[in-house]
């Protein structure tokens, strides 16, 4: 019953969303209802297909401003995003305000990304950070972005910011602790090749897009894609996400912290927990078949 609720919510939205003008705050998109109505089943789905391990939330806060800081997975099909927005949601419940960060391309896809927006997410932005802090929202930010999200498969057990530190000169400007979050498995939901930098940068691509990359995926069913396009089916790779403990960066680092020094510890932070997630696995995308299971955080109360 609750899964047919939730198949008419969805409908609903997605036609609604069609006819909408898409104006209006963002912030406001996020929808709590929806989300109780529709929970339910998505959270079904992802845990069949994705077999998630969520690990930590007892480290976020249960309610106030929190900057959640994660390495990017998945190209444009985010699965460790929906895992983890759905796991949080069971975990503290739908009114605890919480939104993502997202690339533009990723929210404004009328219909296609209204799930996402009324689960919270939002075009990627200070501006839009800002406001949920002062309504006391959670926000997930990803620092690597299209750079990290479209890194090689090769590469799937590496924090890959590129080097930017935005992250940081937020938390510090409204001054909100930082809980890093670490995931594994995204990477294998199709075989990255390539992020083909240069090309993007020779087609001018992040003039016209703010896209950095033109990446080359296999995958079903087309097999060869670019930029996630024309589609493809995600490989039902196992994803493992982990939430470490809260980073108060004038407790830990001073009055004025050095943001070089606090990119340091903290991306060495997130890859050393990444680390010890990629040695659980023991196959692609299968994910661990002989280690030893670990004793978890239980994603509901």
């Amino acid at each position: 019953m609750s899964g047919l609720r939730g198949v008419r919510a969805s409908l609903g939205a997605a036609a609604g969303d069609l006819l909408s003008s898409g104006d209006g705050d963002p912030l406001d998109q996020r929808d709590p209802d929806f989300i109780r109505e529709t929970l339910p089943l998505y959270r079904r789905i992802v845990d069949l297909y994705f077999r998630p391990d969520i690990r930590g939330l007892e480290h976020v806060p249960d309610e106030g401003p929190v900057l959640l800081v994660g390495n990017h997975s998945g190209g444009l099909y985010i699965a460790d995003t929906f895992a983890f927005a759905y796991a949080f949601t069971s975990y503290f419940g739908p009114d605890r305000a919480f939104h993502q960060l997202a690339h533009d391309l990723a929210v404004k896809l009328p219909a296609l990304s209204v799930v996402l927006r009324k689960y919270g997410g939002v075009p990627a932005s200070h501006e839009h950070a800002k406001r949920a802090f002062k309504r006391g929202a959670a926000v997930l930010v990803y620092p690597g972005g299209d750079y990290e999200t479209f890194r090689p498969s090769s590469h799937s057990g590496s924090v890959e910011f590129g080097g930017r530190r935005g992250f940081i000169r937020l938390a510090l400007s409204e001054d909100v602790p930082i809980v890093p979050v670490v995931a594994i498995g995204g990477q294998e939901t199709a075989l990255f090749v390539t992020r083909g930098q240069r090309l993007a940068k020779l087609l001018r691509l992040d003039q016209l897009t703010r896209i950095k990359v033109l990446p080359v995926q296999l995958a079903p069913p087309f097999g060869v894609t670019v930029l996630d396009i024309p589609a493809r089916i995600p490989l039902p790779s196992q994803l493992t996400l982990q939430a470490l403990p809260q980073i108060n960066l004038r407790e830990r680092f001073g009055p004025e912290p050095d943001e070089d020094e606090v990119y340091d510890v903290v991306t060495d932070e997130m890859q050393q927990a990444l680390d010890r997630l990629a040695e659980e696995r023991d196959l692609p995308i299968v994910g661990r078949v002989w280690s030893s299971p670990r004793t978890t955080e239980s994603v509901t109360r």
